[in-house]
Order: structure tokens, then sequence, then C-alpha cells
């Protein structure tokens, strides 16, 4: 935080500020089976407290869907006002407005990757290692004859098995 903080791009935006507290919170990666009711009678739920977050392996998502649900939660709102009504009915409209966004149609799309993650555990211990190996022998000059790029993928790949990365693939397509 503190290299973040003194970025040239940074620092002079914080300048002069003061620091009240560090926060942070756990991000719910629990995708389409994790979100709660999201609305009721002069409310709605928005953001991770909706479980609006999905975690692909490479990137988790979550910001945009904030932004995104929270939009659609102030449109909702104001469409009921109009109306001088915040019962759970007149802010059914939340939820069009979510299908109509991309924030369901990807939760929905995403729904069976979290389970993918926890059963694949090559994912985050043999796979980061095998395109490690390949990126390393592909752009870093040795002195050593060039390899094809499907012989170096296959000298890497046999590290952790054809089969086994096959079968992953296989089954993290099923999984979207």
């Amino acid at each position: 935080m503190e290299d973040f903080k003194a970025h040239p791009a940074v620092a002079p935006l914080i300048k002069g500020g003061r620091l009240v507290e560090y926060s942070g919170h756990l991000v719910p990666e629990g995708g389409w089976e994790m979100m709660p009711r999201l609305i009721g009678g002069g409310v709605l739920v928005a953001g991770d407290a909706a479980g609006f977050c999905v975690n692909l392996g490479y990137a988790v998502r979550g910001m945009d869907f904030a932004v995104a649900s929270g939009e659609c939660a102030a449109r909702a709102v104001i469409e009921a006002g109009q109306g001088g009504d915040y019962s759970e009915s007149d802010l059914q409209i939340y939820k069009a407005y979510l299908e109509e966004s991309f924030v369901l149609q990807d939760m929905k799309l995403y729904r069976k990757f979290p389970h993918f993650l926890e059963t694949t555990p090559r994912i985050f211990s043999d796979y980061p290692g095998l395109l490690e190996g390949i990126m390393a022998e592909l752009f870093v000059m040795d002195g050593q004859p060039s390899r094809t790029l499907l012989k170096t993928m296959m000298k890497h790949a046999d590290k952790v098995g054809l089969l086994k990365i096959a079968g992953d693939a296989w089954k993290g397509a099923r999984s979207i």
C-alpha cells in the first residue's frame, strides 16, 4: 500500500491527506449458488453483499459487478420513487435491470466455475509452473537452438501429463 501511495501518479492526489484506517474484507467467491435474496421491502442488495463476484482462476471479477449492480439498484429506486412506493413488488424492476445487464448473465454463465476451481487443484499447483516453463523457454535466449512452439509446449506438458491436461480442459469447458 505504501508503494502505491508513493507512486508519482497517486502521491499528488493524496498529498496532505490523512489515513484514517486500512480496510479490507474477504471476497465471496461462491458465485451463482451463493447469491442471497436480492430484493425486499425498501431493500436492494448489490455488489459483493449480493455475492456478485466470480473467480475465473486468472482474475477475480467483482468491481465491475458492484458498479453495474449499483447502477441497476439506483435506476430501480428512482423508478420506484416516482410512484412513492418502495415495496418489494415495486422494486422487482431491479431484477429485470440486472438480467438486462451483464451482471446476472455473467453470473449465470460462470455458475459452475467455482466448483471446477475447487475440484481441479492443478489449476493453481501444476499449470502456473507449466506456463512459466513454456514462457521462459520461448522468451529467454540461452544460446541454444530454438524449438518449435509445439515441441516446447509438449516438452512441458509431459511434466503434468497430456491426459490430465485434456481432462481438465474438458471439465473446464463444460463448466461454462
